[in-house]
């Protein structure tokens, strides 16, 4: 095994703002702690919750990194005191409190999981977060059944090309909105019964022909603002709101009345804040339900493009167009 630097390459941020603020810079490679691993980064995902860091909106918890990127994959290049379960040169992909966007990263040993069959050391690093985040907030809060209806919004996003397989493998009806016939497509083919292209049609309208009206039985939203009125409109009697992220703003004004005559749930979470305990508990869930049918195929990762750590801001600028299908990557 290759031996371990002092120094590593990062991309850092000079203050929040634009991609504009992101910046290469050497820092020391850090040294694992008791029940840590210190992994030698391949890749990294890039996700919604770094551009809010990179803004001055989402800090990191106490205790954490300042630097980007909450999933990577690579291999283990050192072991902390009571990790039995890992070994320098072990392939891994994993669940990161930060600190994505290096040559090392630090995380703990029971927030890693092991490539799947059928996956590269670089395209594994799509996985962690986005499939946790979505086993949380539609398996486990939003406790979709076999049989319901979701509908997804963002179905082209990387936590959306997840959640439409995640929802179809576990025998529901899956519904989302895009913003093209290009998108619609791919979501359709991933296993969607209906996109539908907001730039063209009325969501409310579809969905309320597509469930004779009753609506449906949980809504995974990730826009906010204006979104959850109309999302409460389609959403059944019973029926589960999840909010997972806000783009359009996390305040708007909402009547309760119909809330509380048709028995509806609003929930949401985040998983970065959650304690390392949980995401244990997660990362063990997700291993047992969800690699499985990655390993034979049954859950596909979309790549929309690679780009090298030292691109980071160009990979933020493509994020912020909301034109990708699929996942972005940071190789490293």
């Amino acid at each position: 095994m290759q031996s371990i630097p002092r120094q590593m390459r990062v991309i850092s941020m000079s203050g929040p703002g634009g991609p504009e603020v992101l910046q290469a810079e050497d820092r020391p490679v850090p040294r694992p702690r008791k029940g840590e691993v210190l992994i030698r980064l391949r890749a990294a995902g890039v996700n919604r919750p770094d551009l809010l860091q990179r803004a001055g909106s989402y800090p990191p918890p106490q205790g954490a990194t300042d630097l980007l990127g909450l999933e990577g994959s690579g291999e283990v290049a050192a072991i902390g005191g009571g990790v039995e379960n890992l070994a320098v040169g072990d392939p891994v992909c994993a669940l990161l409190p930060g600190g994505g966007y290096a040559e090392y990263a630090l995380t703990s040993a029971s927030h890693c999981l092991p490539i799947p069959h059928r996956f590269d050391l670089v395209t594994a690093a799509a996985l962690p977060e986005t499939i946790l985040t979505v086993w949380a907030n539609v398996m486990e809060g939003g406790k979709l059944r076999p049989g319901e209806t979701i509908l997804i919004h963002g179905g082209s996003s990387g936590i959306g090309v997840m959640a439409i397989q995640i929802a179809r493998n576990h025998g529901a009806r899956v519904f989302v909105t895009v913003g093209s016939q290009e998108k619609c497509r791919v979501c359709e083919e991933l296993g969607a019964e209906r996109a539908i292209n907001y730039k063209q049609d009325d969501f409310v309208e579809v969905i309320k022909s597509l469930t004779d009206g009753k609506g449906v039985d949980m809504v995974l939203d990730m826009v906010g603002g204006d979104y959850v009125e109309r999302n409460l409109r389609v959403l059944a009697v019973e029926g589960r709101h999840v909010s997972i992220a806000f783009l359009s703003g996390s305040k708007m004004m909402l009547n309760l009345a119909p809330v509380m005559m048709r028995r509806q749930v609003l929930t949401g979470s985040t998983l970065r804040i959650r304690s390392d305990t949980e995401k244990a508990r997660l990362v063990d869930a997700v291993r047992k339900a969800v690699w499985p049918q990655l390993a034979t195929g049954a859950i596909k990762v979309l790549i929309h493009e690679r780009f090298p750590l030292s691109q980071a801001a160009d990979a933020h600028r493509l994020m912020e167009k909301s034109q990708h299908i699929g996942k972005i990557l940071l190789e490293i």
